[in-house]
């Protein structure tokens, strides 16, 4: 193996480790137990987001409206048990079915009507942000607010709902593992063998390499590109959800940067091992990789505004370790 292949294969592992080393060195603390567990559950909504960006990917699509869709989730679930005091029950499957019927209507509109799919999530996106503001004219939802027409909510987070974003399991020490990891954990694993092992999965990267031969063998690809579509809607549901029952609110500027971190975990997936495609192993690496670099900074004292700088040459590394590198080879 020539010294570009291992490049390819083990230079942003190189760098993850080199990354951790260094913070640990560096920054008193970053080693501990709480200090791992802190950066799991930062990344945790983000991780999920990008396992259904991934999805996207897979078939040679790209969902912009992943963050906007959480966001959604998160004032839905608020709405629902706050506003119109339904449980938790019914506050998730709402959100759920949401999210899978955004992303029909992002699969329509690309398969259907040949919309780009840019275009179309991004029109989507913009669409959810005004949607979910118009309920509670732009505001927030909180226990006892005050709605539109004078009235005062009666509803509130019911505690199972708040223990998915908040309860935390006993591992060696306890109150250690948050449930949005446990999540993390089991969601990356499902897609990973989905894609990895079934023939619905190699059918969906086959799709993506080309789409055309996939037809002419015979492949219903408008079927999985609509169903991949709705997996990254459903999984951003789930990362709404999961960020209401962690603030307990309605909070309509919560996610603003839910999109940019998860696309970046996403595309970051595409360097590690030299996988050079989009893929759950790599996506889940990827949003960890952003998580240790934020918390190292963050506890180095590193300026909030200095952040996006430099998870955009993460980025621009990773991307050159995936494709100048690989077209070299």
């Amino acid at each position: 193996m020539s010294l570009t292949d291992y490049a390819i294969r083990y230079g942003f592992v190189a760098l993850l480790v080199g990354l951790v080393v260094y913070f640990s060195v560096a920054a008193e603390g970053f080693a501990s137990p709480y200090s791992a567990v802190f950066i799991f559950q930062s990344v945790a909504i983000t991780g999920i987001l990008a396992l259904g960006v991934t999805a996207t990917l897979v078939v040679d699509g790209f969902d912009l409206s992943i963050g906007a869709v959480a966001t959604s989730a998160l004032m839905l679930s608020a709405y629902v048990m706050v506003v119109m005091e339904q449980s938790a029950l019914v506050a998730v499957v709402a959100c759920l079915l949401m999210g899978a019927l955004v992303g029909l209507i992002n699969g329509f509109l690309i398969v259907q009507m040949r919309v780009p799919d840019l275009l179309a999530t991004l029109g989507m996106m913009f669409l959810l942000i005004g949607l979910q503001r118009i309920p509670t004219e732009g505001r927030s939802i909180a226990t006892g607010m005050s709605l539109p027409d004078g009235s005062t909510a009666g509803g509130s987070f019911s505690p199972e709902f708040l223990a998915l974003g908040r309860h935390r399991f006993d591992f060696f020490i306890d109150n250690l593992i948050p449930v949005s990891v446990v999540f993390l954990v089991v969601i990356a694993i499902g897609i990973w063998l989905f894609l990895e092992y079934t023939r619905y999965g190699r059918v969906m990267y086959a799709i993506g390499s080309n789409e055309r031969a996939a037809s002419l063998a015979g492949v219903p690809v408008k079927k999985y590109k609509i169903i991949a579509y709705m997996i990254s809607g459903v999984l951003a549901s789930v990362g709404g959800i999961l960020l209401a029952a962690r603030l307990g609110r309605g909070d309509i500027a919560s996610g603003n940067n839910l999109l940019l971190d998860s696309v970046a975990a996403a595309l970051i997936g595409f360097a590690v091992l030299g996988a050079a495609k989009p893929n759950a192993f790599g996506t889940a690496v990827g949003a960890l990789f952003v998580g240790i670099l934020l918390q190292g900074l963050t506890m180095m004292n590193a300026p909030y505004y200095t952040q996006d700088f430099v998870k955009g040459g993460v980025l621009v590394v990773a991307l050159m370790f995936t494709f100048a590198l690989s077209n070299r080879r």
